[in-house]
């Protein structure tokens, strides 16, 4: 058999297809290579990245209970009409009638009422603890913003955030002759009177003072709905006085707070009949107001 004469610098065509087949084989390994690794970088990002923040939950997870929060001696102040029931009447009255809720960790109450001989008296005590369900708003933000209702529905404005005061022009000290920036950003000379009245002119129109008959804002009692200090976190009174009929009078007086995620709502009226004087507005918030301040205490045990 005749041997193929060899020629040197010639590669067999056997070895040249068997080198390109390893160079593609290699070539796949490689791009493989290179999409794992993206594709595991991908998903170490993914497990990397910081979640969101979830917002505390509210201090208070129970509720008292509302009918016995309140002391028998002091449900005998608010409800003067007791003292002239017997005994087995006065307790009953006093026992109070609890708010119907369907689930007394999220809401209760309670209602106290007592005929006298000129009125009645009534107290009714409603506590509700807020929760949110989105993980980003706490429970306490929640609740404020039920609280701010309520505020609002007593007629009693949120005090809105100031804005920041500008910054007054700062005036540049200058020889004689030079000029000065006034606070309405104009240039004057300087040793020039900065308005007609300094140098002895007439009063421009709209801007002299008031004259004497002028009416002032009216004077505040002090008894008016308003924000109260030193209960809860915020609070506020609401006042209201009407008729009931014929020519009774009603007053009903309402002291709302909120400790966290709980905002408790104390509301007592007093109903007179025939010519009796209205409520007294002053002794209606005092007693409201104690009763408030004592469940505030009930709530930091």
């Amino acid at each position: 058999m005749q041997r193929k004469r060899y020629s040197p610098g010639r590669v067999p065509g056997t070895l040249l297809g068997l080198g390109a087949g390893l160079a593609v084989v290699a070539g796949a390994l490689t791009g493989c290579s290179a999409a794992d690794t993206a594709e595991d970088v991908t998903v170490d990002a993914k497990a990397g990245a910081a979640a969101a923040p979830v917002a505390p939950p509210g201090r208070y997870r129970t509720l008292f209970e509302p009918c016995g929060a309140v002391p028998q001696a002091t449900l005998r102040d608010l409800l003067p009409g007791t003292a002239a029931l017997t005994d087995v009447e006065r307790a009953a009255v006093l026992r109070g009638t609890a708010a119907v809720t369907y689930d007394t960790d999220r809401r209760v109450g309670c209602a106290w009422t007592a005929d006298s001989g000129n009125g009645t008296h009534r107290l009714v005590l409603d506590v509700e603890r807020v929760v949110s369900y989105d993980p980003t708003v706490s429970d306490a933000a929640r609740a404020q913003e039920v609280y701010t209702r309520k505020q609002l529905a007593a007629g009693i404005a949120v005090p809105e955030t100031p804005a920041p005061t500008p910054t007054a022009p700062t005036t540049a000290a200058t020889a004689s002759g030079a000029t000065k920036v006034s606070a309405t950003g104009a240039a004057t000379p300087t040793g020039a009177p900065s308005s007609p009245t300094a140098s002895g002119g007439a009063t421009p129109p709209g801007t002299g003072a008031p004259s004497a008959g002028t009416p002032s804002a009216p004077a505040t009692t002090g008894l008016e709905p308003r924000l109260l200090d030193g209960l809860g976190d915020i609070a506020f009174v609401g006042d209201t006085l009407g008729t009931t009929g014929g020519s009774g009078t009603q007053r009903v007086v309402s002291v709302v707070f909120r400790t966290s995620n709980v905002i408790v709502t104390v509301e007592y009226r007093q109903r007179t009949t025939g010519t009796a004087a209205a409520p007294d507005s002053k002794e209606l918030q005092d007693r409201a107001q104690n009763l408030a301040r004592l469940l505030a205490d009930r709530l930091e045990e």
